[in-house]
């Protein structure tokens, strides 16, 4: 499952993969939005979770913090 949400300027895409154990994997992908030649930067297996909920908000936490970190 993805969903993309408008950050701080970034479009940001958290993810959750499921794994054949039955965890999910949290990720994101992280790109500027508004710039013409933007760079995407992509974060997978951020931690592992029982719950697809649980990874993407896990993800998007992560990535508001990357993003905070840069700004």
């Amino acid at each position: 499952m993805t969903q993309h949400i408008l950050y701080k300027g970034y479009e940001v895409a958290p993810m959750a993969q499921r794994l054949p154990n039955g965890l999910f994997a949290a990720g994101i992908t992280i790109e500027k939005a508004s710039t013409a030649q933007s760079h995407a930067y992509s974060f997978d297996a951020l931690d592992y979770f029982f719950d697809e909920e649980h990874a993407l908000a896990y993800a998007f936490r992560w990535g508001r913090m990357w993003i905070d970190s840069r700004n």
